[in-house]
């Protein structure tokens, strides 16, 4: 909690997890900084239900993984199960065990499993640990209404929604996590370029009493309803079978609650009663603002990047945005950081959007509705033809699916191949893609090893840049790093890696690691220059060198 005379060096409009992550790289960092938020976040319905690995390593990170596995409402062992049925009582055509890798069992290639817990668990634990961080505050019923700028300084514009009145906080950096219909994208004049209503959905989320024990499928995290009436999405959100029902409609449709109700009955063939909790629609897009600041302003999350959720990657990259930028404004002020950081955002998480809003599209390109064909009728036939029929689509969906809920590479593979701060090689050939395969290439995420002492390598990494050095570096290399970093006031802490299988996934003697545990440089040889160069102070990395092992 920041105190009255204590001025933000930072504002973050919003509150949701882009804003919050923001807040707790920052705070946990020492930077006080200010969050605001117009309305209470509160409700029934979220988007996001997936954590993903790579962001609950940033929990880990955090000190708050347990206590998001503590949140998830049925425990973090129900089985992440995507199905495939005619509808909820009538056949099952395919099932996708361990979708997303939320199984708590441990994994050689992350520290964290993704887990499958509402948003708005997600976001108590964000905002509970946000706000026990010195510097930090939270205000919820504030408005941003506009900014100035100079070299120095951001003077930004805050409505308190009750009283109407406005006042000026100034601070150093004004952070737009204000989602899709961000008021501080439209004033730094980004546009976002793309393809708008790609499909129409409702987001229903109703209570319905003894839905999961009539469910004759078993537990699962989704269920993709393939019938001709009524193609839909529903899963389990919460307890007291709270349920999530999703179906494609019309740009102009609109329903009673009656409705509603009737619509969730026939789409799952149960006639259970039905409490509408709440219900709100949303247009599938593929969305990249053309530029994600001005000056001192920064654009994170859905404010500058917006795809369809299938894939769940929406809410996970905007908490990778603020870890980026976050990191880099802490640099910065510091005095650690140069101007060259600041400068990498963009490029960097521009690429990840790219690739990132081109997958969720392919995902989005196969829905429910797209399954069905003419042959639905048929699918529940107890008949030769039926099941033949049931056979064929459950390859189809095999085809068409498998790659939307077993992705690692997407959420754990991408590389920042673009950056003013990362020191490539001439010789640099390598390809993201969906299937994941740890490398330990400038850019990308740090390979991951659990040690000897069942620890995992990442909690190994300093807060700062962490050098990871192989057994049989010479002591005065290491010691010459120390030293390097000691004159550029760059926190470096310095790893050497016993473990023989985890030095095998490192294919140089010395890999340099930045506080978000990608990998800005390699090599056999220390280079005097290379901490200037990835801590954003544009060195030629031509320095001084020397090298790694004798002999």
């Amino acid at each position: 909690m920041t105190s009255e005379s204590q001025k933000p060096a930072v504002v973050i409009v919003g509150a949701g997890p882009s804003g919050l992550a923001m807040a707790i790289e920052l705070g946990t960092r020492s930077i006080p900084c200010l969050v605001v938020e117009q309305g209470t976040r509160a409700g029934h319905a979220p988007r996001a239900k997936t954590t993903h690995t790579r962001t609950r390593e940033h929990l880990r990170r955090w000190g708050i993984a347990d206590k998001l596995a503590a949140a998830s409402p049925f425990g973090i062992e129900y089985p992440s199960n995507v199905l495939f049925v005619t509808r909820m009582n009538g056949r099952l055509l395919k099932r996708f065990e361990n979708a997303f890798n939320c199984h708590p069992a441990r994994n050689e290639f992350y520290s964290e499993h993704a887990q499958w817990v509402p948003q708005y668990k997600l976001e108590a634990v964000l905002r509970e640990h946000a706000q026990s961080l010195p510097g930090v505050e939270v205000r919820f019923g504030q408005e941003f209404v506009g900014y100035s700028q100079d070299g120095e300084t951001v003077s930004v514009d805050i409505k308190d929604v009750e009283s109407g009145e406005i006042r000026s906080i100034e601070a150093q950096y004004l952070i737009g996590a204000d989602g899709a219909r961000s008021r501080a994208r439209e004033l730094i004049g980004a546009k976002m370029e793309g393809q708008y209503g790609l499909s129409h959905h409702l987001n229903i989320i109703f209570r319905a009493p003894g839905l999961r024990e009539a469910n004759p499928h078993g537990d699962a995290i989704m269920i993709w309803q393939l019938n001709a009436e009524i193609p839909s999405i529903l899963g389990p959100m919460d307890q007291n079978d709270t349920w999530y029902f999703g179906p494609h409609i019309a740009p102009d449709q609109t329903f009673e609650e009656e409705e509603l109700v009737e619509m969730i009955q026939r789409a799952t063939g149960f006639d259970v009663p039905i409490e509408i909790l709440s219900s709100d629609r949303w247009v599938a897009s593929t969305l990249i603002a053309d530029k994600y600041r001005d000056g001192r302003v920064f654009l994170v999350g859905d404010a500058c990047h917006l795809h369809p959720p299938f894939g769940g990657y929406g809410m996970n990259m905007g908490v990778a945005d603020s870890v980026d930028l976050g990191w880099k404004i802490a640099a910065t002020l510091q005095g650690w950081g140069g101007p060259a950081l600041l400068d990498s955002y963009e490029p960097e998480r521009n690429q990840v959007h790219d690739f990132v809003v081109r997958e969720a599209a392919e995902n989005h390109s196969v829905l429910p509705r797209h399954l069905i064909a003419d042959l639905m009728e048929k699918l529940d036939l107890d008949t030769p033809e039926g099941e033949m029929m049931r056979a064929n689509i459950g390859s189809v969906i095999e085809a068409t699916k498998r790659a939307e809920f077993y992705s690692l590479g997407v959420s754990l593979g991408y590389r920042y191949g673009t950056s003013p701060v990362i020191a490539y090689e001439a010789d640099d050939d390598w390809k993201w893609s969906r299937d994941y395969t740890p490398a330990s290439v400038p850019g990308c995420r740090a390979p991951h090893a659990w040690l000897d002492d069942d620890t995992s390598l990442f909690d190994t990494f300093g807060s700062g840049f962490t050098l990871l050095a192989k057994a049989g570096v010479p002591a005065d290399i290491l010691e010459a790093a120390k030293r390097d970093a000691e004159a550029l006031g760059i926190p470096l802490k310095v790893v050497v890696l016993e473990a023989s299988h985890a030095a095998g996934l490192y294919d140089r003697e010395l890999t340099l690691i930045r506080p978000d545990q990608h990998i800005a440089w390699r090599g056999n040889h220390w280079q005097a220059d290379a901490l200037r160069k990835v801590a954003g102070f544009a060195a030629d990395g031509q320095g001084e060198t020397l090298q790694a092992r004798s002999g």
